[in-house]
């Protein structure tokens, strides 16, 4: 009698340690979620093997060994859209991901793949699903992008943190878990006094939170310093992040402010005592800084970044406004109405109460814990 393939397949041997590959990153809207489901399955299986794949070149690069983990990069890199040599050299690079790829997973031998976006998640995750792994896909943004849109049609599941994303994935494959944060800043109204020590300011000041993203957000720069006297004269503290590239001219800006606790910072380490002395935050809409701000139910003024893919940073901000849980303002207008929208809110304090209400009911706070779980079924599946 002929047999199934599945009555061939040896039980698990759920003692056994299981093995994870977790891809993507590039920007810190990759990277600290992934770190955030690794640190939660470490939790759930202290015995399980986490390996990360990212890009070569890119933050997840130091960003994932300095939490304790191994990451192996891809030559990888986006494809661009204009005719160019750059193509050709993707081609290569591709070909050159692939083979690693392949290498990778004769090595490691995962139970399960997770991607999470990023240039490494794509042949990662191809490979998986042609080897009949189970596969995951995180997806931080209210609007998919290309890769995850034809990724999700060979994953066994994907983790979504909008509500409406049946329009980009199939519908038995979604489960909402909200996107991962980092674990720091649950609690943040109890290091208020900490906060105020660290960053050197004035208790009876309001504060303004500036944040440009990890790579920093060159409109919402250059709108803070064309206006740094506003500041000044409105009596506030300004703890402003920058990016690397335009931290040496900010810092330049802030020397001449002198009446004012004024904190520049190319990246800020301490985001959960940022957050703790905040009144108003400026931000742009990354999937992992909206998820941060519902936490920590702060009042915030969104500049969704013109320059991402499928726009998708206007889509992720305006999923806070049309529930009154956020401003928006848009890149382009910035520069005229960014500070002074940002001092008209920092003063009302309805509307400030209003907004922290609204974008607190938007939290989800065990979106890691959530996934950690379903990767885990995946492995039990298998």
């Amino acid at each position: 009698m002929k047999q199934t393939r599945n009555q061939y397949r040896k039980k698990v041997d759920y003692n056994r340690i299981k093995k994870i590959i977790i891809s993507g990153g590039g920007t810190g809207g990759h990277i600290f979620p992934a770190i955030a489901i690794a640190n939660a399955l470490k939790i759930r299986d202290g015995s399980c093997q986490i390996l990360f794949v990212g890009a070569e070149g890119k933050m997840e690069m130091k960003a994932v060994p300095a939490a304790g983990y191994e990451i192996i990069g891809l030559p990888i890199r986006g494809l661009q859209r204009k005719l160019s040599f750059s193509q050709v050299t993707f081609v290569l690079k591709l070909m050159k991901s692939l083979v690693m790829a392949r290498k990778i997973f004769r090595t490691f031998k995962p139970d399960v793949v997770v991607g999470v976006g990023g240039y490494a998640s794509g042949p990662i995750l191809r490979i998986a699903s042609k080897r009949g792994i189970p596969t995951l896909i995180q997806e931080q943004n209210s609007y998919a992008g290309i890769t995850n849109k034809l990724l999700s049609r060979k994953v066994n599941k994907v983790c979504v943190s909008y509500e409406g994303m049946e329009k980009f994935f199939p519908p038995e494959k979604i489960i909402f878990t909200g996107n991962p944060v980092r674990q720091d800043i649950a609690d943040i109204d109890a290091k208020f006094n900490e906060g105020l020590e660290y960053f050197k300011i004035r208790k009876e000041n309001k504060t303004v939170l500036v944040l440009g993203g990890s790579l920093g957000a060159r409109t919402i720069n250059e709108s803070i310093a064309a206006h740094l006297d506003l500041f000044e004269v409105n009596k506030l503290n300004l703890i402003w992040q920058t990016g690397k590239e335009y931290f040496e001219t900010a810092k330049e800006s802030a020397k001449k402010m002198d009446n004012i606790d004024l904190k520049v910072y190319d990246f800020i380490s301490r985001m959960d005592l940022a957050y703790s002395v905040a009144d108003v935050v400026i931000s742009r809409a990354g999937a992992s800084t909206v998820s941060e701000l519902c936490i920590v139910k702060k009042p915030s003024i969104l500049v969704p970044s013109p320059n991402v893919a499928e726009d998708h940073q206007t889509k992720n901000a305006m999923a806070l406004v049309k529930k009154e849980a956020a401003i928006m303002i848009k890149d382009s207008e910035a520069g005229q109405c960014l500070v002074d929208k940002a001092i008209q809110l920092i003063n009302n304090e309805e509307k400030k109460k209003k907004l922290s209400e609204n974008i607190s009911r938007l939290a989800i706070n065990n979106s890691a814990e959530l996934i950690a779980g379903e990767i885990f079924k995946l492995i039990e599946v298998k």
